[in-house]
Formats: C-alpha cells, structure tokens, sequence
C-alpha cells in the first residue's frame, strides 16, 4: 500500500514539475514574440482631472506613428532580453534612434523601485513572492533605469498576457512640458495579439512629497499597438545594431555593476549641464570603457 501512495505521489510531482515547465516555455514564447519589425502607433489621452486650480491644463492627446526594431539581445533561460530601435527617413538611409530597452528576468527578487526626484528604492523580494513570475526591467535610452515589477504571464482564453502596477519617472513627451507632478503610477499591460503586441496603460499623474499622502492629479490612457511587418523593412536599424551592439554591451556590463550594489540609487539629472544620454550617443568619445564607465559612474550620486 505504501509503495502505491509513494507512487502516487512521485507522478503527481512529476506533473506538477511538468506543468511549470510548460507553463514557463509559454511565457518565455510570449516574450521572444515581442521581437522583430512593427509598425507602432502611439496614443496618449488625459482621461479625468482632480486639480483645484481652474486654470488647470489637461496634456494634449498625442498620437504617433514609427517604425521600430525589437532586436533580441539575451536568450537566457532565466533571463530576456529586447532592445528597442526606432527607424526614421528614407528606408535607403534611415536614422536610428536607440531606444527604450526591457529586460525579463524569471522569479527575480531584486528591484528598485522608482520613488520620485530621480531616486529609486532598492527592494528585496522574498522567493515565495516571485513564485513562477517574470520581472520586467524597463531602461532609458541610456540604459539608466526607469520602472520595473514583478507578476505572472497568463494564458487563457486564447489570450497570453501580463500585467503591472508600478511607479515611473514621467515619460519625455511630458517631463519636457509639465512640472506640476513629478511620477507616474504606470498601470501595464501587455499582450500578445493576432497582428502583433499590445501595450496597454492606465496611469496616474501623481504628486510625491516627503512626509505627504501621495496626491492623484489626473489620470491618462495610453494604448499603443505594435503591429508586425516584414523585418527587411528594419534592415537599417538592425544594420546599426550589429555595428553598435559592442558599445552598449559595455554600457549595460556597467549599470549591472551599479544596479549590483544593491542599495537605493539617486542620480544625477546633468553633468555639467548634460544630460547622460547626450555623452553615449557621442559615437566618437564614448566609445571606450574607460570612458563610458567614468560618465556613467559621474551621474550616480
């Protein structure tokens, strides 16, 4: 009898290990997904307002349209990552601009957590907590952080999807127009669709003050679609990449060095009123170790 329940067990866990293992080849399927050539469209609408000032002005609805590269940068079993690529002008000779990147990371317990004022909170997650969850890790264009958080890839209905809650600096087409909030609570969702990916948020414009309840003060819909094109249409960006990917290979061996020190992080906005991004795209200075560690390490306070 007892080698029946014995048995019995050993099956029930080899299935159990069975069905984690598949349920993690269809996450890690999900994210691969996200990589090649779309055509993106991005749309942005204030949706509510909680100002006490009539003079209040909501943003503006914004919509853009690009062609981006996702170029598959990490193909690890416990870790993704996709570097973005936008690609502008004529397809003959295009501009690239080096864009946001995300990286994946399966049942991660270390995050830094964005807390307003360019200073992000170093937080240590227990295992039990990332149990079978995926961390998505987004960067700026200079590979400083931006936002992160923790949860599960679901797949039902047909549907595979992943959602978060958490908070961010204020994206470029507002931190260069509006000053009256300073983090957004980036309400994330991404899913993976018949024609491509869907990034879908719901955010909150909020107001951070030391010793203050946090204060809403509007609330804002974005809805971006990546819809997928044949990749020769992103042949320059993926062209740029091949003869960039060493360079900021280098960048990205650096922040590893800082975001490992685990401990919160404040940086600096500009260096001798420069802002980062601004050095490491000089392609002629800024393209030796050396000097890409000493411009980064200049910006952490």
């Amino acid at each position: 009898m007892k080698n029946i329940m014995y048995t019995a067990l050993a099956l029930l866990i080899s299935a159990s290990a069975f069905s984690q293992t598949e349920k993690k080849d269809k996450d890690r399927e999900a994210i691969k997904s996200m990589c090649g050539c779309y055509e993106v469209t991005f749309n942005f609408a204030e949706t509510f307002n909680y100002s006490n000032d009539s003079l209040y002005k909501p943003s503006k609805t914004k919509v853009d349209k690009g062609l981006e590269w996702a170029e598959l940068v990490t193909d690890e079993d416990n870790k993704i990552s996709i570097q973005h690529l936008l690609q502008v002008g004529n397809p003959n000779e295009p501009y690239i601009v080096k864009h946001w990147r995300q990286d994946w990371l399966f049942e991660n317990t270390n995050l830094y957590t964005f807390n307003a004022n360019n200073k992000w909170t170093y937080k240590q997650l227990s295992p039990a907590e990332v149990k079978g969850q995926w961390t998505q890790k987004v960067y700026q264009v200079d590979d400083s952080p931006r936002y992160e958080g923790s949860s599960t890839w679901v797949h039902v209905d047909g549907k595979s999807y992943w959602e978060n809650t958490t908070p961010a600096p204020l994206p470029r087409r507002e931190y260069t127009t509006r000053s009256d909030y300073n983090l957004t609570m980036r309400g994330n969702r991404q899913e993976i669709t018949e024609y491509g990916w869907l990034h879908e948020q719901d955010n909150a414009k909020i107001i951070r003050e030391d010793d203050k309840e946090d204060v809403i003060l509007a609330k804002e819909k974005g809805y971006n679609t990546y819809v997928k094109v044949d990749d020769s249409r992103c042949a320059g960006a993926a062209k740029w990449w091949k003869k960039n990917q060493e360079k900021w290979a280098m960048v990205r061996t650096k922040w590893d060095e800082v975001y490992n020190r685990n401990t919160n992080l404040q940086l600096e906005s500009k260096v001798d009123n420069k802002v980062l991004f601004k050095y490491l795209l000089d392609e002629d200075t800024y393209n030796e170790k050396d000097k890409i560690n000493e411009i980064i390490e200049a910006f952490v306070k």
